[in-house]
């Protein structure tokens, strides 16, 4: 069975690129030069970025009028917030990225930890100064790492960190064991893991249960010298409870990626804290090479008629 290939991203030339070079049977890639509107009533596959899906996955009440002839939608990132609204149609297989961000985020993570530790910034200033004054040696072994999420990411992570000699407790829905780390829990008990914890890494989903689960009560929790990592999604951390916490205690540090609305209002106190680093939503970004290997494995899934890798569950969210 032949099928249609709609591409919805911002670099539609590379992926048709990339995906001619695969030479996937059966599959034709709608030109982009047609008009996108008939091309959304062909195909019955898109690989998109998913803001760019939304304006053509109409709502349920309206699909009738307007059906298309999607049946699988590959996100090209691992978030999929945009398309979960429930007044958006779900009448197709939606797979995301999933297994290529944990070295990246890994990465992100224990370059600023190193940083920190290993007081970078400081002798860094001290040589402009052509100073030679040796700060008391800090590690990251022994300190007690908390993440909240247990997949692929915060498994990498997790093993990034014992490497290190770091303990590392992992928090998720059910406290189900799940990989590399020395302690699984229910992530209904984070109050108890907070205290003892002095690095937080949140890689969480966007969920109703994950909202603000970082508030003014759990983050008061925090040791005064705790670091806290947003890379998961913005929805986990309250604002305005993280920026009263800040501010109370200096020593505590905050390295931010992720944030409900993107960009940060520039007007927003974070922005000013010297204890906060905010980087752009730029901890993991996927490559269209990674994206176009997870398709193609999936396509040639889909081909025949076998499970899907990454399946993403609407009324979860992930």
């Amino acid at each position: 069975m032949s099928h249609k290939l709609l591409l919805l991203t911002n670099k539609n030339q590379q992926y048709r690129q990339l995906l001619a070079s695969k030479q996937l049977p059966d599959l034709t890639i709608l030109d982009e030069n047609d008009n996108t509107q008939q091309s959304v009533q062909h195909a019955d596959i898109w690989l998109a970025d998913p803001h760019l899906a939304v304006p053509y996955l109409t709502p349920p009440i309206q699909a009738k009028k307007n059906r298309t002839q999607l049946k699988w939608l590959q996100s090209t990132y691992s978030g999929v917030d945009a398309l979960m609204p429930p007044q958006l149609n779900h009448d197709y297989t939606l797979t995301n990225i999933r297994g290529v961000f944990g070295p990246l985020m890994s990465e992100y993570v224990f370059g600023y930890l190193l940083s920190h530790y290993r007081h970078h910034v400081q002798y860094q200033q001290q040589q402009t100064q052509q100073q030679w004054q040796p700060k008391s040696f800090s590690s990251l072994q022994g300190l007690n790492m908390l993440i909240l999420g247990t997949g692929s990411i915060a498994q990498h992570i997790a093993s990034t960190a014992r490497h290190f000699g770091m303990k590392v407790t992992g928090l998720n829905k059910r406290g189900s064991v799940v990989g590399p780390f020395n302690q699984l829990d229910s992530i209904d008990n984070i109050s108890t893991h907070l205290p003892a914890a002095d690095v937080v890494v949140s890689v969480l989903p966007n969920t109703v249960q994950t909202t603000h689960l970082l508030n003014s009560t759990t983050l008061a929790l925090l040791k005064p010298t705790a670091m806290l990592f947003n890379i998961g999604r913005g929805n986990a951390i309250e604002l305005g409870a993280l920026q009263h916490e800040l501010t109370q205690c200096p020593q505590r540090q905050a390295i931010l990626d992720v944030f409900d609305q993107e960009p940060l209002a520039a007007e927003h106190p974070l922005w000013h804290l010297p204890n906060v680093i905010i980087t752009p939503h730029i901890a993991a970004p996927s490559s269209p090479a990674q994206v176009v290997d997870i398709f193609s494995q999936n396509y040639l899934l889909w081909h025949q008629s076998l499970p899907l890798h990454f399946v993403v569950d609407p009324n979860q969210g992930y």
